[in-house]
């Protein structure tokens, strides 16, 4: 996730052009990050010693784990740990922007402290970003300690990530009254839970997310679409209900339903979490222990 955060943020700062950020995403899914890379976006070793470790190699026939090791810059356990690091997705797009030449690692560091501190994240905050683990990123992005929504909120973007584009993205939640937007798919649940999740959002948006989930490229009408988007909200509720019936919580799930023409959702203090899928933006709302209405 914190690959298409940064991405974005490198682009919005201008140190890169959007066709650049396209061709370092296009490299980064064929490779892998180098350990120099990963120890020094670690900060276990230094960029002046990852480089000195890089000349040292093309010049031995050794491994540039060994070689930190025999100059005390790493030990063997930390070798093994960056070993396991090399498929993060984070990390590889570095070592990508780094090897089109398009920015240095150093200028990268630079913009990753920068990115934190206007964003306002810890070093914890980053951590979980770096491990590229949906369910630990969405607690970094969430204002609201209900443990409810906290919970719905990792069920659906898990499983946008799982079913529709495993290289969704999330934006920091924000409460709302009155949500307005050009389509808008939902469903009620009852029970020992009520509530509501919705996703709305700009038709083409809503309709590269159904296409995304179907695997159907010929949605045309905005019937279709949202019909797809309610399939995919029912889905992840119907996922969220069987693990609260773990612990004897029933949850009765409504039919899902939509709206094509500019609805617009009201409820008290409905959470809405931004989602950058499949290069759209949708919203996903809930409303935990309240109902949504739609008019």
């Amino acid at each position: 996730m914190l690959d298409r955060l940064i991405g974005d943020y490198l682009v919005e700062q201008g140190m890169l052009t959007k066709m650049q950020l396209k061709e370092a995403y296009k490299r980064q899914e064929a490779g892998r990050a180098k350990l120099g890379v990963i120890a020094v976006a670690e900060k276990l070793m230094s960029i002046a010693q990852a480089e000195q470790c890089n000349a040292l190699q093309a010049s031995m026939d050794k491994l540039f784990g060994d070689i930190a090791i025999e100059k005390g810059y790493l030990s063997e356990t930390q070798v093994s740990r960056l070993l396991e690091l090399q498929g993060n997705t984070y990390l590889a797009f570095l070592q990508s922007v780094v090897d089109l030449g398009f920015l240095t690692m150093e200028q990268l560091e630079i913009a990753e402290d920068d990115y934190q501190r206007k964003n306002g994240f810890t070093e914890s905050d980053m951590a979980a970003l770096k491990t590229g683990d949906v369910e630990q990123a969405v607690p970094v992005f969430l204002h609201t300690g209900d443990p409810t929504v906290r919970k719905m909120l990792a069920m659906g973007i898990k499983n946008m990530y799982r079913l529709v584009d495993n290289h969704v993205y999330i934006g920091k939640t924000y409460t709302s009254s009155a949500i307005k937007d050009e389509v808008l798919g939902y469903q009620t649940f009852h029970g020992q839970q009520n509530g509501a999740v919705a996703i709305s959002g700009k038709y083409e948006d809503v309709r590269k997310l159904a296409i995304a989930y179907t695997k159907e490229e010929f949605i045309e009408t905005r019937e279709d679409a949202l019909d797809a988007s309610c399939e995919l909200i029912n889905c992840i509720n119907g996922l969220y209900a069987t693990e609260e019936s773990k612990q004897d919580v029933r949850i009765d799930l409504d039919p899902p339903n939509f709206s094509v023409s500019f609805a617009e959702a009201t409820g008290e203090e409905m959470v809405v979490m931004p989602i950058y899928v499949c290069g759209g933006e949708v919203k996903y709302i809930i409303a935990a222990s309240k109902d949504i209405s739609i008019g």
